[in-house]
């Protein structure tokens, strides 16, 4: 199995996640809530693609 499609999208997931913290914190509420449901996309999609 080929793990750098999972592996990469949890990274995104990661990045998405710490964005929308950061956009949450500055006072950007729904900027935070559209990235923080990518960043749950992002993650679903990399657990599908391992456990799938």
């Amino acid at each position: 199995m080929n793990w750098a499609g999972p592996i990469l999208l949890m990274a995104l997931a990661g990045i998405l996640l710490g964005g929308a913290l950061s956009l949450r914190k500055g006072g950007k509420t729904a900027a935070a809530v559209v990235t923080g449901l990518f960043a749950a996309a992002a993650f679903g999609g990399g657990l599908y693609l391992v456990y799938g």
